[in-house]
């Protein structure tokens, strides 16, 4: 799910630590749901002009297969939907 905020201009990696989220490479960053850190929300993060563009999924598990990408995401229903509104709430 896609979605964007206004841009504050205030450090990405503080912002997403404000709503919860922790850093995982560059300009991702997680929000794992249970200890054994599945799942979890993925949240993609750029820039452009005034604007923060957030793309979010549901990672339900960790992938199968070392070295793929491929994973069991959720990009729409409601778990997201509820994310997504959480974080502009916060924001």
């Amino acid at each position: 799910m896609k979605f964007f905020i206004k841009n504050t201009g205030e450090n990405i990696v503080n912002v997403m630590r404000k709503i919860g989220y922790y850093f995982q490479t560059e300009n991702q960053f997680i929000r794992p749901l249970e200890r054994s850190g599945f799942p979890r929300f993925h949240l993609y993060i750029s820039e452009k002009d005034d604007k923060l563009i957030f793309n979010l999924h549901l990672d339900q598990k960790r992938p199968i297969y070392k070295g793929t990408p491929a994973h069991s995401g959720e990009y729409e229903g409601k778990v997201v939907e509820t994310e997504a509104e959480r974080i502009k709430q916060i924001l």
